[in-house]
């Protein structure tokens, strides 16, 4: 299959597993954060990390937006969907997650609840057309790759008139939580470890481009290398990141040229733009309260936010005790 199979083959692999020991430098470390967590199953999947020096060292940080969903966000949709009348629908990532309580949704919908799995959130808008007298409350979640599917979807319900389709909306932004990473005093104390590259993410990249890893480079002085998903793109992306910290640069470079572009994808980021704003602060499991990390339904589209049709409130509530989630996230505990 054209590129994938290219992007696996061992004879490949062992060429630019030479090329790296060749080019790192012995009397320094390598640390390398990947925010995608695409980037982290090849790493695990294909043995990349194996592959690489002991000095050039992969720091996992918070690539998944399920994982980094804050536990008042979960309390928040279980008490959505235990409101008379409604469907809630959502990915099946998030039906396990633990909530305040031991609780979860997947638990709730074994005491009754009607908590629905989809594929899409089409399904979502398909449900509402067949359950007119029911709420339907689509758990919308994700970075910047999902964010424009669920703008189609409100202006879909919109053009459709669909009155009982709404959608919980907790999709973040990766760019925000790079720079609180890097920034935040909070974290050096708390022993977040030194980082010196990242690889950019790929599927967000080719929504929102290259162009806003520009400023960590220049800001922060660190190299990002957008690095696509497959194992030799991973291996690549290191070896450039290598080279440019070799040689002093902190430049943003593009490996994953056959998705990303310096611009990104101009008719999504316009729709996004058309449905929903920043909000002015999201809490991040793991990094605390990020400001500007998130998005939220424009008033214009208000009818379709649930978190302004519902009377619903919940309580800030702490990471379950012993849970080594933040840790991880913050790239200071290494997963096993």
């Amino acid at each position: 299959m054209k590129y994938v199979e290219e992007f696996r083959r061992h004879d490949l692999a062992q060429q630019l597993a030479t090329a790296i020991r060749r080019e790192v430098d012995p009397d320094r470390q390598y640390r390398l954060m990947e925010f995608c967590g695409g980037h982290t199953h090849a790493i695990f999947r294909y043995g990349v990390q194996d592959l690489m020096p002991a000095n050039v060292r992969f720091i996992h940080g918070p690539g998944c937006p399920v994982c980094v969903l804050p536990i008042a966000r979960i309390d928040y949709a279980i008490q959505l969907a235990q409101q008379e009348d409604v469907i809630l629908c959502t990915y099946a990532d998030l039906l396990r997650v633990p909530a305040s309580g031991r609780r979860s949704l997947l638990k709730l919908k074994a005491e009754g609840a009607d908590v629905r799995m989809l594929y899409s959130n089409q399904d979502a808008l398909r449900i509402a057309r067949e359950n007119p007298d029911r709420e339907v409350v689509f758990f919308a979640i994700g970075f910047e790759t999902t964010t424009p599917p669920t703008a189609v979807a409100i202006k879909q319900a919109q053009s459709q008139g669909l009155k009982n389709f709404s959608v919980f909306c907790n999709h973040v932004l990766t760019p925000a939580a790079i720079q609180n990473i890097l920034e935040s005093p909070e974290l050096r104390e708390m022993g977040a470890v030194s980082i010196d590259g990242f690889f950019g993410p790929s599927h967000v990249s080719s929504i929102i481009g290259s162009q806003p890893y520009e400023f960590f480079a220049e800001e922060f002085q660190k190299p990002v290398v957008i690095a696509g998903f497959e194992p030799l793109d991973v291996m690549q992306s290191a070896l450039m990141l290598i080279r440019q910290l070799n040689e002093g640069r902190h430049e943003v470079e593009n490996e994953y040229t056959r998705v990303v572009t310096r611009e990104g994808n101009r008719k999504a980021q316009r729709l996004v733009a058309e449905v929903m704003e920043l909000r002015r602060h999201f809490e991040w499991r793991g990094l605390g309260r990020v400001p500007y990390s998130a998005l939220q339904i424009k008033p214009s589209f208000a009818e379709f936010d649930a978190e302004q049709r519902f009377d619903v409130s919940v309580t800030p509530a702490s990471d379950i005790k012993g849970c080594e989630c933040p840790r991880i996230l913050r790239g200071v505990k290494k997963p096993t």
